[in-house]
């Protein structure tokens, strides 16, 4: 069969209609681990045997001479193994065990890299039926896949593509994407807002697949540079896989990216000591219930000492680690909660006064609701600089930037969206910094004092609208007027009917 190279565009499509055709009944939040590591199976497969050819042609017969180089490649694919070799034995009726045993072989020989890649089962009755059903459906999926050639696709186009299809899932997912996906837009004000700088250390603690961390270094790269380490953490262990592959495919593979629950158990560290970075970003689950564990009230990295939040809600244990994890003086957080972190009270309120008291908190921007399949409520994005410090170059710097954004969007029949002029809206003012009327203002620490440390947005931007004065005497005259034409026209009509003998 003869493959076809694609667009970016095309591309896309072709592989969102690919793995989203042989679907079946399997559950949308589940069925994506699979189409997404076959996709990543046919592309490290497609540059493998791309790179057999080449050598075929270099050394000819001399297989020794083929078997040294293939052995240096970035993925190195056994023989009998590939995608195409598999995709041979398609008719068979166990070829879900057929591709699990490829599978494994290709991450045992490529383990400093895919150790423990492989975590789900394409042989698995539970989750994609009886083997009838099964086999059709991955046979379904080989056959599409077979068709598309991936070898000189390039980094950025098949990181894109996968990224493409990782959104189209959460949006399919609903609100099981909040685990694995954050909506397009606010992933990119994210990123721009944070303002992440060349020779930078980037650190996402909640994630998911590990798109804010590709877009926080792709700004960098819109300056020229690509000095920067990524570094995430991710609870779920499909999800983990999911970003390790997104990172190989945008070849980040220098990426650490660590598996377990940051909160309780944080591995991005080094000597024992927690890793501190340059640029911190995230869009934790919110709200998380039940999220302390077992010595969390003695943190050993003692990241709670400003407060222990509630049990009931993780949101202030993500933001209070974050700053933890930043450099001093010198770290940046940019964050998305939910609009009850600006003005809940108690614990969680003695936690706000404190880091505000800090004059760590730079920025707080409103944003529409119903932007997220997992929550229709408006949520809110926090930028926290500890520049802002003694010492930091930000140490003069006192007032807190309010964006009241809530308007800024386009209207959907199930979700909203922003689109560019609605990011570029908002990143225009923060920059500028400048007072707009209901829009955004700078507000001093005295005001934000009078208001108990209470971060809700509209005590400090006024969006009231003054309702248009009603002149009810002149509209009573027009009504009248109007009364008058009407009896005018019907006295018209009747004569025209007598006329012509209707009554």
């Amino acid at each position: 069969m003869t493959a076809t190279k694609y667009s970016q565009e095309s591309l896309n499509k072709t592989l969102w209609a690919t793995a989203n055709s042989s679907r079946g009944n399997v559950d949308g939040g589940l069925y994506k681990d699979y189409a997404l590591l076959l996709l990543f199976y046919k592309y490290i497969s497609d540059i493998h045997e791309a790179n057999v050819a080449k050598l075929m042609e270099r050394f000819g017969d001399n297989k020794e001479r083929v078997a040294q180089r293939l052995k240096n490649e970035r993925f190195f694919i056994p023989e009998g193994v590939s995608f195409s070799d598999i995709y041979k034995q398609a008719s068979a009726d166990n070829i879900g065990e057929i591709i699990n045993v490829a599978l494994h072989r290709i991450e045992e020989e490529n383990s400093a890299l895919l150790r423990g890649i492989i975590t789900v089962d394409f042989n698995s009755e539970a989750i994609l039926g009886d083997t009838d059903q099964r086999n059709k459906m991955l046979r379904s999926l080989l056959n599409d896949f077979a068709k598309i050639d991936l070898a000189e696709a390039g980094d950025d186009v098949i990181g894109n593509a996968y990224m493409y299809m990782i959104e189209r899932f959460g949006a399919d997912a609903g609100k099981k994407a909040g685990e694995f996906f954050t909506p397009q837009p606010v992933a990119h004000l994210l990123a721009r807002l944070a303002k992440p700088r060349p020779n930078s250390r980037i650190c996402d603690p909640a994630c998911g697949s590990g798109g804010l961390l590709l877009l926080a270094g792709e700004e960098i790269e819109k300056q020229g540079s690509k000095d920067y380490a990524l570094y995430g953490q991710e609870s779920n262990m499909g999800t983990y896989n999911l970003t390790r592959m997104n990172m190989f495919l945008h070849g980040k593979d220098s990426a650490r990216i660590e598996q377990g629950d940051t909160l309780n158990n944080p591995k991005l560290k080094q000597d024992d000591s927690l890793i501190k970075f340059d640029l911190v970003v995230a869009n934790p689950p919110f709200s998380l219930k039940d999220w302390m564990g077992e010595g969390t009230e003695t943190d050993r990295h003692n990241r709670f000492w400003r407060g222990l939040p509630p049990k009931s809600k993780g949101d202030y244990a993500f933001v209070t680690h974050m700053v933890e994890t930043c450099k001093p003086q010198e770290g940046r957080v940019a964050v998305v909660v939910p609009h009850g972190v600006l003005f809940r009270g108690a614990a969680e309120g003695k936690i706000r006064k404190q880091l505000i008291e800090e004059n760590l908190v730079d920025t707080v921007i409103g944003l529409p609701s119903n932007l997220f399949s997992t929550a229709a409520i408006p949520v809110a994005i926090l930028i926290l600089d500890r520049s802002r410090e003694k010492g930091g170059a930000n140490e003069d710097r006192a007032d807190t930037f309010f964006v009241e954004a809530s308007k800024e969007f386009k209207a959907g029949k199930a979700q909203n969206t922003m689109e560019e002029s609605h990011l570029l809206k908002i990143i225009d003012a923060v920059d500028a910094r400048e007072d707009q009327d209901k829009f955004c203002r700078a507000v001093d620490l005295a005001e934000i004092e009078e208001n108990d440390f209470n971060l809700n947005i509209t005590r400090y931007v006024d969006t009231f609208e003054e309702e248009e004065e009603i002149e009810i005497s002149a509209n009573l005259q027009a009504l009248e007027t109007i009364d008058a034409e009407l009896a005018d026209v019907e006295a018209k009509m009747k004569a025209h009917l007598a006329k012509l003998g209707i009554r």
